[in-house]
């Protein structure tokens, strides 16, 4: 119920105030924003919303151990998550050429080749990153790689080039790889890495614009980005946007969190927590290899 209650905040009015500043006509559209498909309009807004969350919710039971260790908790059935990230990759050819808004076929085409450049060497860079740090390839971490190189590339998908798409995906791959074994330092239990994918690379993804746009890809825009001869004007405008957002939908999310858990709670007791949510909510045993106990 707490979850559905925050749903209905974040879509009808959290969301909303913030879409209209960049894409409305608001005021950071008007000082010259770019943001094309959402880096910021939806990956760091829901980022910094679940960042909200996760501090007034604490770590799952078990999670970090009174001596400072770390009790990694693995997902169930990993070939699952595998296609259900396949399912994503592929949902972001509608996502972000679709933000074209017109039948334009050379730019759909540039921006789906963008996309997906993006999040193929967001995956490359998460296994190399992840091999030489763990020892053997991470396939959590290789997946949230592809979904960093996706979210990193929603705002500048239109404004760079193939190659610039590229250099996106490997450092939002190794953004991803630093990021989720610092968050879990910081006792911010994240059980699938959204923090570092979409908050992380969502702020990424939209100062990209201002490092990497080019004029000639899409000439009347954005203007050239820093590494383009742009200066550092577009990149400025892209971070206070960044700021702006973070600031806004953190304070009000918090604020929510911190009201729905006052009035109708926000946790689960310990006992549904480690029997599984499955059987509290539901009723049933969602997989029964897991089986924890026995429902009547």
């Amino acid at each position: 119920g707490s979850f559905i209650v925050f749903s209905l905040l974040m879509a009808a009015v959290f969301y909303p105030i913030a879409g209209h500043w960049i894409w409305g006509g608001g005021w950071l559209q008007k000082m010259g924003m770019w943001d094309f498909a959402g880096s910021t309009v939806v990956h760091s807004a829901g980022g910094w919303a679940a960042l909200a969350g996760v501090l007034l919710l604490g770590p799952r039971e078990g999670k970090y151990r009174s001596d400072g260790g770390i009790k990694p908790i693995f997902g169930h059935n990993m070939s699952t998550t595998a296609l259900g990230v396949f399912v994503l990759w592929f949902g972001w050819f509608g996502f972000n050429p679709g933000s074209t808004m017109a039948a334009n076929a050379s730019d759909i085409s540039r921006i789906a080749v963008t996309t997906n450049m993006a999040a193929a060497a967001g995956t490359i860079s998460a296994t190399v990153l992840s091999w030489l740090t763990a020892g053997k390839p991470d396939l959590s971490m290789i997946l949230n790689g592809a979904l960093a190189g996706l979210v990193a590339i929603t705002a500048p998908c239109a404004f760079v080039s193939v190659g610039a798409s590229v250099v996106i995906g490997l450092i939002a791959g190794a953004l991803v790889v630093a990021a989720v074994p610092l968050f879990d330092r910081a006792r911010l239990d994240d059980p699938v890495g959204a923090l570092s994918v979409h908050l992380v690379n969502g702020v990424f993804g939209t100062l990209a614009v201002g490092l990497f746009a080019n004029d000639a890809v899409m000439p009347g825009t954005t203007g050239n980005g820093l590494f383009y001869g742009g200066g550092f004007r577009l990149l400025g405008i892209q971070a206070l946007g960044v700021a702006a957002v973070g600031a806004f939908v953190f304070t009000v999310a918090l604020s929510a969190w911190a009201l729905i858990r006052a009035v109708m709670g926000m946790r689960v007791g310990r006992d549904e927590e480690i029997g599984g949510l499955d059987v509290g909510e539901h009723g049933m045993e969602a997989y029964p290899d897991f089986e924890t106990f026995v429902t009547r």
